[in-house]
């Protein structure tokens, strides 16, 4: 287990966490989840397409449209998500539990001009469990605050292979992506960023 590099407002950030050769590895697993459960663009509630496109692998996927955001055992064209794939639960294993595995992971990946705006993960049952966040690709200008919409803010980039730990004090506190350094990684043909998110939702 590594010790967390950089501890802001108590996200606990591993600079460096993965190696090109264990990016390389994630990616080929991502490639497959995306080739059983395609990339889909969310719509929020009010009916806002969202810039990010997302998908999921294993028992539940994050989905959003005019019924609201929710957890769901199914892709939106009606098909189950994939496993989680072995390869992406090695992370979640050395940080999180070697005993208990995710429910879910959450994949989105960002563009040209895409970004996140400030939110909390809240629609999980189960707050005790820390969300595991992996970044692929373009660097991300992650922005953190607090428990309540407001307040003071601090950023740092993610590159690719840092992972983030939200847990304890950070599980419920705002946080988003502000802007993508297009083209600041060579991981991805096409540039972009991928974002990876484990959670245990039940």
């Amino acid at each position: 287990m590594k010790k967390a590099k950089v501890n802001i407002k108590g996200f606990e950030i591993y600079k460096g966490y993965l190696d090109s050769n264990s990016q390389v590895e994630l990616l080929a697993a991502i490639r497959g989840i995306a080739k059983a459960a395609p990339l889909f663009s969310p719509v929020t509630p009010s009916g806002k397409k969202m810039s990010v496109q997302m998908t999921s692998s294993g028992q539940y996927g994050w989905v959003s449209d005019r019924n609201g955001y929710r957890y769901s055992p199914c892709h939106p064209n009606g098909v189950q998500w994939p496993p989680i794939p072995k390869v992406l639960l090695q992370p979640w294993k050395e940080l999180i539990s070697a005993e208990r595995e995710p429910d879910t992971c959450l994949i989105n990946y960002y563009g040209l001009a895409t970004k996140m705006g400030m939110h909390q993960d809240k629609d999980e049952k189960d707050f005790t469990w820390p969300v595991l966040s992996i970044s692929l690709g373009d660097s991300g200008l992650f922005r953190m605050g607090n428990e309540n919409r407001g307040g003071s803010t601090q950023s740092i980039w993610l590159d690719s292979g840092d992972l983030v730990v939200m847990g304890g004090e950070a599980r419920l506190k705002f946080h988003g992506i502000d802007r993508i350094r297009f083209q600041s990684s060579q991981l991805l043909k096409n540039a972009g960023r991928i974002n990876l998110t484990m959670r245990v939702v039940k």
